[in-house]
């Protein structure tokens, strides 16, 4: 076991210790996501950034997502509600085959910023709870959240308060949320081959913290079963809250540094 780390992490060009906090991570986060529906893909790419080939985060980090989410789906699978998967597909489709085209440097810190004052909004304006569902609207939010994911990793956020306003129960929440983002993250994985990214470089710290990320969606569904309709919905207006108050913070930073 000791020569498999010491492999792995001298191929990829990280410390023992970096690979098993990112093992460590997946465990965590999954957690967090199975038993709430959000915030751990967001945690994991910000631990991610800090470790790995800035080229390599999104890539890796949506192999990673697409095993949690699809492993989540599947526990909970008698929840998921795919009234409107089919235009979030189209949307996706479209999303993404702009976001693969587009060879220039994005402003980051504007669309950071401007994604979290849209969580915020949604969450505390009371006019904005009612979101009004329809085919149009999941398929916009397909388009906008698949197209940002490429640049940003973690796009969850933007979908979850949509999601959560077309489900009945937490349940359905959580298990819609992960069927939405594996596919999403399916389709930016089929993308990244395209543009000549090598999955193969990281293959054995993608299955690494694959296995641990399957252990933490198991120990998060347990969460999810046991807790409280009124406290999940607490906790989930919260998560969406820090992440949002994070993107806004790490979008004003950037600013201050470019200017």
């Amino acid at each position: 076991m000791p020569e498999i780390i010491s492999f792995i992490t001298t191929t990829n060009n990280f410390t023992v210790w970096e690979f098993l906090i990112l093992c460590l991570s997946s465990y965590i986060t999954s957690t967090i996501t199975a038993s709430f529906g959000l915030g751990g893909g967001a945690l994991l790419i910000l631990i991610m950034v800090n470790i790995l080939n800035p080229l390599a985060i999104v890539p890796v980090h949506a192999v990673i997502q697409i095993s949690s989410n699809s492993t989540r789906a599947v526990m909970l699978r008698e929840h998921i509600d795919l009234k409107y998967f089919t235009p979030f597909i189209f949307g996706s489709l479209i999303g993404v085959s702009i976001a693969g085209i587009i060879l220039i440097d994005l402003p980051k810190h504007i669309i950071q910023s401007l994604i979290g004052i849209f969580i915020l909004y949604s969450i505390y304006v009371p006019q904005s709870r009612n979101i009004k569902i329809s085919n149009k609207s999941i398929g916009l939010v397909g388009l906008i959240s698949s197209f940002l994911t490429m640049f940003i990793g973690a796009s969850g956020p933007i979908m979850a308060p949509f999601i959560k306003s077309f489900t009945k129960n937490r349940q359905s929440t959580v298990a819609t949320q992960a069927a939405f983002m594996t596919w999403k993250h399916g389709i930016k994985i089929i993308v990244f081959i395209f543009l000549g990214f090598s999955f193969s470089e990281y293959i054995y710290l993608i299955i690494t913290m694959i296995i641990f990320g399957i252990f933490g969606t198991w120990t998060g569904k347990k969460i999810l079963t046991n807790i409280n309709e009124k406290i999940f919905g607490r906790v989930f207006y919260f998560i969406l809250t820090i992440l949002a108050m994070r993107l806004i913070y790490e979008g004003l930073i950037q600013f201050i540094n470019f200017i």
